[in-house]
């Protein structure tokens, strides 16, 4: 029998044009509902994948960099391929017009997936107002100060905060599409503290189990696991199979699914709709199959697109706890904070805990020494809000307002377009002179798919086969004015038949410095790269154009000794 509520939830989704339907994905086999949508949806991908495999360099491979086709031819195809790109343009419009400095900086940065609060030309019209008055730029005009409260203290006894932490807290709401009514809210100083305080208030002497489903290691994950684990919590965790990463949901299913009919609650179940490493989405009914076999569901929205809980309903699908942040979308260093979650009908049953990590907002003080944590938040109190003004709770949320403005089909369908152009792009390398038509690139994870996230995990291998360390990478994209990430991969599982192929890439790893693939579950270390929501075709164009490069054999080599001879510092290979 299929549920009523995932029945609703794919035809809101499909009638929203959702980049992340729910029945997509690896579904458990007890929940796939068939339905006319369905198949409609099923069909639009089948579709765009048919569209991207034939009108995307068709039957050609690049082995020289030289080679690869120029800007503006590969736009040409690019739009010729996806011609309703040309439906997005305001998102340039707005790039241009509040986000100037992108173009003048000529850095491309792909290294964090989030949305701001502010506009680069908010927080500039702001500065410059601020400095044209002695009086106002002696100190900020609001404020963060640490409170040493706990989570379950803070969401009963709280309050509302004052006008202005108010009026930021009902904004984001508003733009998250939380009902106030339903959930309590809290700031955090960063993602790490939100998941961190969870942890330290869930129940586990009662409900004993943290069941996590991460495709990749990251600091806010070992932090919940290492302070859980304290408290005497059972940890497991999800496997992804390879070379995909899929979950593998047989085995997923078999931790969620109660074996016997028991009222008890069985722990927290933690669980992103995406990877924000190698871009694989995931069902939302794992949301609901956890909630109907006594779990408590913690939605981690932190690498959701900037509309993508438009489509998520939480009237359908009503997690416990969720956590998503907010940075700065300026090209610089993405700083940020953390807004945590919580069900009100929920929050009875958490523990005292220290509480370390929450914040407020208050306006400023006349006071030089006030708000001295480096966050978004601090810096625009600095730059952004006239202290009247702040005062009476009066917030412009720029960023969020064209956003809003954008929606969600433009937002999700120009991310969709860049992504799968980039990652057909890459694996039309080749390096010259194989007999095996070895490719340059090895990407983790989905490739050219309807539904896929933003966000690409890969390394590069050299001519002889072996992977360029992704730290090297990292720094030579850094000089060639690309910001990219890296990080590692883990949780994966190989079948039985594919032990050769892990073993070839456990010893490629080794080669490239990758350290940790000695477990069961073998760990990668990547290159990662991830597209906001004001990417553009230039950004994805220069990735690819960067990444070609290395199709020269002596390209490392040739930067190494540029930067020496420029009295630089010599890039360690």
């Amino acid at each position: 029998m299929h549920s009523p509520r995932l029945k609703e939830a794919t035809q809101v989704c499909f009638q929203g044009c959702c980049p992340n339907p729910v029945a997509k994905g690896p579904l458990p086999e007890a929940e796939q509902p068939i339905t006319k949508t369905s198949s409609t949806v099923a069909v639009c991908r089948r579709n765009f994948a048919a569209t991207t495999a034939s009108s995307l360099f068709p039957a050609t491979n690049f082995t020289n960099h030289e080679s690869i086709p120029s800007l503006q031819e590969s736009f040409g195809q690019f739009i010729k391929a996806y011609p309703k790109y040309s439906d997005t343009a305001p998102v340039d419009q707005i790039r241009a017009r509040e986000y100037g400095h992108l173009e003048l900086s000529n850095h491309v940065s792909l290294d964090y997936i989030g949305v701001g609060l502010f506009s680069q030309s908010q927080v500039m019209s702001r500065y410059r107002s601020a400095i044209s008055s002695p009086s106002s730029s002696d100190f900020p005009l609001f404020g963060i100060s640490f409170k040493s409260v706990s989570l379950k203290s803070q969401l009963l006894h709280g309050g509302e905060g004052s006008e202005l932490e108010s009026a930021i807290k009902k904004r984001i709401m508003e733009f998250l599409n939380i009902s106030q009514n339903d959930y309590a809210m809290v700031f955090t100083v960063n993602r790490s503290a939100a998941f961190k305080l969870v942890a330290e208030s869930y129940p586990y002497q009662s409900s004993r189990k943290l069941l996590t489903v991460y495709d990749h290691e990251s600091e806010a994950l070992s932090s919940m696991i290492s302070t859980s684990g304290k408290r005497g919590a059972r940890v497991m965790a999800a496997e992804f199979k390879w070379p995909r990463l899929r979950i593998h949901s047989a085995k997923l299913r078999k931790m969620v699914v109660r074996k016997k009919k028991k009222k008890k609650q069985r722990g927290l179940f933690v669980f992103p709709l995406q990877s924000r490493m190698t871009g694989a989405s995931y069902s939302y009914q794992w949301m609901t199959l956890a909630q109907e076999h006594g779990w408590h569901v913690l939605l981690d929205a932190c690498a959701l697109g900037p509309k993508d809980m438009d489509s998520f309903g939480l009237s359908l699908f009503r997690p416990d706890f969720l956590i998503c942040s907010f940075y700065k979308v300026f090209g610089e260093d993405p700083t940020g904070f953390g807004c945590l979650f919580v069900k009100k009908s929920v929050v009875p049953m958490l523990e005292a805990s220290a509480g370390a990590g929450i914040v407020s907002i208050t306006a400023a003080k006349n006071d030089s020494s006030s708000g001295t944590t480096d966050t978004e938040l601090e810096q625009m109190a600095k730059l952004d809000i006239k202290e009247g003004i702040a005062e009476k709770g009066n917030m412009e949320c720029r960023c969020l307002d064209h956003v809003d403005s954008l929606g969600l089909t433009v937002i999700s369908s120009r991310s969709r377009y860049l992504i799968n152009w980039v990652v057909t792009a890459v694996t039309k390398l080749q390096h010259p002179n194989r007999l095996d038509s070895f490719p340059l690139v090895t990407i983790y994870g989905p490739r050219g798919k309807f539904d896929r996230a933003p966000a690409l995990a890969f390394n590069i291998c050299d001519w002889k086969g072996e992977m360029v360390d992704p730290a090297l990478v990292q720094k030579l994209a850094d000089r060639n004015h690309i910001s990219l990430g890296n990080g590692m991969l883990h949780r994966i599982w190989y079948a039985e038949k594919g032990d050769e192929e892990k073993q070839k890439l456990f010893e490629r790893s080794c080669r490239a410095k990758n350290r940790g693939g000695n477990d069961e579950h073998h760990k990668i270390n990547v290159v990662t790269a991830a597209l906001t929501y004001l990417a553009n075709f230039e950004d994805v164009y220069r990735l690819w154009a960067f990444i070609a490069q290395f199709l020269d054999a002596d390209f490392v080599e040739k930067e190494r000794w540029r930067y020496t001879a420029l009295n630089q510092k010599t890039i360690e290979v």
